[in-house]
């Protein structure tokens, strides 16, 4: 499946609300209206790995962010490492989003 789309977290999700729009042109756009954020930048995916850069935030924090992701059905599952850190080791610390667009 395909990361492309938006997926927005559900309610039990730590930012309930939270929006990620993936583009077929490579770029991204995220916005949480809760706390007045949003962000952007690129990405990039090879397998079940994307490398973010994160070019835009309302806060501020900026970088290179590596994660891994999966999509089963309508949901995606994505794990994110801290700003130019590491790459997680697995999904067990994935947030949930499901599709909406």
């Amino acid at each position: 499946m395909s990361i492309l789309g938006k997926w927005q977290q559900p309610a039990g999700q730590p930012f309930p609300g939270l929006w990620f729009q993936f583009n077929p042109d490579g770029t991204f756009h995220a916005d949480y209206e809760d706390m007045g954020v949003e962000s952007g930048g690129t990405y990039t995916v090879n397998g079940d790995q994307i490398d973010m850069d994160q070019t835009s935030h309302s806060f501020g924090m900026v970088g290179k962010f590596f994660g891994l992701w999966r999509v089963d059905e309508d949901f995606l599952y994505m794990a994110v490492g801290q700003t130019n850190g590491q790459r997680p080791a697995d999904l067990t610390t994935a947030r949930v989003y499901k599709k909406i667009g």
